[in-house]
């Protein structure tokens, strides 16, 4: 597949190089016009379940799930887990779009927020008693800031009588998460799988059917519109509630299997590799520094730098040379750039990019 212009952006992102050819058998075996109801669907539906527990490493009996988008979860999972109160840990847009959807649905919101560019250790995380759910965000997408496993998973187990949710949307499949240990995770398909956007992924363990069963025992509203339980039941049988994504149920499921050939190890490591390539780089470069200052908490998948000249210049003469990075995101507009180390962004790709950045 030829491209014209190579993608260094946060989400959509670079297509998945066997992208068009998933899409062009998709094409060709007229999925697009199969029953969801059907026994081809749900062959399809559990060869991408089966393929993302492969590659994520994630238990039998944890439910994986198929919505619309990552903010989708988000409401659902407050509304199937919160009665009283959920906590939030805030440092950037996104994790702050997740604090505010549960003030949107009248839950009693706890808050730890961070400056622009600051992350979470687990030392410095108390949590409030009645808390019911614990709000993380792996990867801060607008930051690029990230929360190391080792913390999410002590946060964890020192509460854990509480519900731990991970938003990874823009990590995925790369976090080397302990699903026997956080009880739900989620990300959506248009960043580090190289797809287009328009599906969620779910994956949500037994504590968590549990609390919204009995919340629902209670009366509560789970939300009208596929409610976990409801999600949880057609799931196990390789279903869905309604006509869901059936493209990107069939695409996610060929490139999972295609990551798994590789190997998520290979793909761990090239990822850190070309992440530390970016920070050494623009560490040394006069007019540029990482925006996050601790290396620990630095994203591996999505690099936040500061820029001395106006971000929308430098954004410029990289699209003219066929190269789009994404500007910085809300207050960082004019002064960063965000460039995406997702898998589909090749380590020859990121050694173009610098080679380029060396002319300005």
């Amino acid at each position: 597949m030829s491209r014209a212009q190579v993608f260094f952006t946060a989400g959509p992102a670079e297509l998945y190089p066997k992208f068009e050819e998933y899409l062009q058998a998709f094409v060709e075996q007229q999925i697009g016009s199969i029953s969801h109801r059907s026994g081809q669907f749900k062959k399809i539906y559990q060869h991408t379940d089966e393929q993302l527990r492969i590659l994520m490493n994630i238990p039998s009996e944890n439910a994986i799930m198929f919505t619309g988008s990552a903010s989708e979860i988000w409401e659902k999972l407050i509304l199937s887990t919160v009665e009283h109160e959920s906590f939030h840990l805030v440092n950037g847009s996104f994790s702050e779009k997740f604090y505010q959807y549960a003030q949107m649905l009248q839950k009693h919101t706890n808050v730890l927020k961070k400056p622009l560019g600051e992350g979470f250790v687990y030392s410095e995380v108390e949590v409030p008693e009645f808390a019911e759910l614990i709000c993380t965000t792996q990867n801060e997408t607008s930051t690029g800031v990230q929360m190391r496993e080792a913390d999410i998973h002590k946060l964890k187990r020192s509460n854990n009588n509480k519900i731990l949710a991970v938003d990874m949307v823009s990590s995925a499949p790369i976090p080397e998460l302990d699903f026997t240990v956080i009880d739900t995770a989620f990300f959506s398909v248009q960043k580090s799988f190289g797809m287009p956007a328009g599906l969620g992924v779910w994956i949500a363990n037994e504590k968590c059917l549990e609390k919204a069963n009995i919340l629902k025992s209670k009366g509560k509203s789970l939300g009208a519109h596929h409610d976990l339980p409801t999600l949880w039941k057609n799931a196990k049988e390789y279903q869905n509630p309604a006509t869901p994504n059936v493209m990107g149920i069939y695409i996610l499921g060929k490139i999972a299997e295609d990551m798994n050939k590789t190997g998520i190890d290979k793909i761990r490591k090239e990822t850190e590799e070309k992440a530390k390539k970016l920070y050494k780089y623009f560490e040394q470069k006069s007019g540029y520094s990482p925006a996050v200052e601790n290396q620990n908490l630095r994203s591996k998948t999505v690099a936040v730098i500061n820029t001395e000249r106006p971000s929308a210049e430098i954004i410029q003469k990289l699209k003219e040379q066929n190269m789009i990075v994404g500007a910085g995101y809300g207050s960082g507009k004019d002064t960063q750039i965000r460039i995406s180390n997702f898998i589909a962004n090749s380590p020859e790709q990121i050694d173009n990019l610098i080679k380029e950045f060396e002319k300005f």
